[in-house]
């Protein structure tokens, strides 16, 4: 009896949840985003929210089955973890070869050829479901309430168009760079382009060299985007359709980011900040694990990862990292598959994965050294542990420069990196202590918020779901052209108006004073 009690009470309390439970059709970007992407999933689904994840054949990390979704596989090539592998391989090996101008160019159009190869397998995803009439059909009559959609690619944008759906963004990036820019005001004056690695206090030749890298992306766009996504919106929405209003379309989104790591700039309301929404409080380590971290004594432990995308660093990099590693007191965790360094340590342990959230939420973590990704930074700021950075490629430069600007963190060249400067640099945020004093001041400031950032991205999803979008909160300015939207019609109007005015007035002018004149000159005679 006392048990046919708790289950009927089990019901009731779950009832509401699966009665006021909603559908939401998800359209990840693989790699390191879907890791925080599978955060928002996991917590939708512990929330009675069914949610349907839609995923090519040959999807990275993005699994076919799981306990909290239910997935659609497209028989399509949409995955790209060979092109980034190798290109992350090559970037080092270009990288070391030389620092001049000529190789950082190379670099650059290395990056924007392999956006726009990614680009292209992108929309052939998105064409083979368009398609597919038994698979958008279902689609349809699956009476879904909400795409939640990383835009740094455009099939979510553009399939949520096509089923006319609410859309959501988990954003940091879209197909045209940082989020920011797209949607919200961004003079040039004082919001610095990303990657140019300046910040909100531009001297004049830094904001000229703003300007100029503002020109130089606009070219990277028309190179890489713009052929792409143009044609495609124009075959299958219309001719008087631009893609980028698609994506500025969208009713919520959800920036990976606040004002810990961005600096202060103008923004909208349909922009909810929900940076560190992926941080949580550490878990207990393995016993293996944890016996190694506890014979660390006072010195405490350094942990060091590449993140998702590097896996393996060239070798005489590794030699030079083990070399300096092998020369503190302190004990290392490293997440390295490579060749195993001849100048490694006793006290460095190397792993093919490692528990970093844990690890950096120890006690007796003291640094951490990481590429740069937004996840790391964002954990190690939650956790107060200081940073040594070697950015490679994307955004991993520009997070890592507005670390070194707020004083948590080192940054070094990985073109440049030797054992030498290396081990300076790990001593100096090891025993400077305004590092870590930095980092815990900064720390604090994340995780004084009225409410938690993954409730505030709950509450909004769940607001567009139960609104059928947040039509209030967008701006008309997306569908402006640039003369609209600048004022530069009403100005030339003013302008013509001023003109004629004046013409009239000299004209009138000019009439009279004839007038007075001819008179004075009849009188005369």
């Amino acid at each position: 009896m006392y048990q046919q009690i708790l289950v009927g009470l089990s019901v009731l309390l779950c009832s509401p949840l699966l009665a006021n439970g909603g559908k939401v059709l998800v359209f990840p970007f693989d790699g390191s985003h879907w890791i925080n992407m599978k955060v928002l999933i996991d917590e939708l689904h512990s929330r009675g929210h069914e949610v349907t994840v839609v995923r090519p054949s040959d999807s990275w990390y993005i699994k076919p089955e799981s306990p909290q979704y239910k997935s659609i596989t497209v028989n399509s090539s949409g995955g790209f973890e060979d092109g980034f592998g190798s290109f992350a391989t090559r970037l080092m090996n270009m990288l070391r070869e030389g620092a001049s101008v000529w190789a950082r160019l190379s670099l650059e159009y290395e990056v924007v050829k392999l956006l726009y190869q990614i680009h292209v397998k992108q929309l052939q995803f998105v064409v083979d479901m368009f398609e597919d009439t038994k698979l958008m059909q279902s689609l349809r009559d699956a009476k879904y309430d909400v795409v939640l959609t990383d835009p740094a690619t455009g099939p979510g944008v553009l399939m949520a168009h096509r089923l006319g759906l609410p859309l959501v963004f988990n954003v940091r990036w879209t197909v045209q760079g940082e989020g920011h820019p797209v949607i919200a005001p961004s003079p040039l004056s004082y919001c610095p382009i990303q990657f140019t690695e300046l910040t909100d206090k531009m001297t004049f030749p830094q904001r000229v060299g703003n300007v100029l890298y503002y020109f130089f992306l606009c070219c990277q766009i028309w190179y890489a985007v713009e052929p792409n996504y143009k044609p495609f919106v124009h075959r299958h929405f219309g001719d008087d359709v631009h893609y980028m209003e698609l994506f500025q379309a969208a009713d919520i989104w959800l920036m990976r980011n606040d004002f810990t790591l961005e600096f202060p700039r103008p923004t909208m309301p349909n922009i909810v900040y929900m940076a560190g929404f992926q941080c949580k409080p550490s878990k207990p380590l393995s016993k293996e694990l944890e016996d190694f971290v506890q014979s660390s004594g006072e010195h405490g432990i350094i942990v060091m990862t590449f993140g998702t995308l590097v896996e393996e660093i060239p070798e005489d990099i590794a030699e030079d990292i083990a070399a300096a590693f092998a020369q503190l007191p302190q004990k290392v965790l490293w997440r390295h598959k490579g060749k195993r360094p001849s100048t490694l340590g006793n006290n460095t342990l190397l792993l093919d994965w490692l528990p970093q959230n844990d690890l950096l939420g120890h006690s007796k973590t003291r640094l951490f050294v990481a590429h740069g990704g937004t996840n790391g930074v964002q954990e190690a700021i939650y956790h107060g542990v200081p940073l040594v950075g070697l950015p490679l490629m994307f955004d991993q430069h520009d997070n890592f420069f507005r670390m070194k600007v707020r004083g948590v963190a080192k940054v070094l060249d990985i073109a440049t990196m030797n054992k030498d400067n290396f081990l300076e640099a790990l001593k100096e945020v090891l025993y400077d202590p305004t590092y870590r004093e930095k980092m815990k001041a900064l720390s604090d400031l994340h995780r004084d918020q009225p409410t938690k950032p993954l409730d505030r991205a709950m509450f909004w999803i769940e607001f567009v779901m139960r609104h059928k979008g947040a039509a209030h909160l967008k701006t008309e300015s997306y569908k402006m052209s640039k003369i609209q939207y600048h004022s530069i019609d009403v100005l030339v109007f003013l302008l013509a108006v001023i003109l004629l005015m004046f013409t009239v007035f000299i004209s009138a002018v000019k009439f009279l004073w004839r007038r007075v004149f001819s008179r004075s000159k009849v009188k005369k005679e």
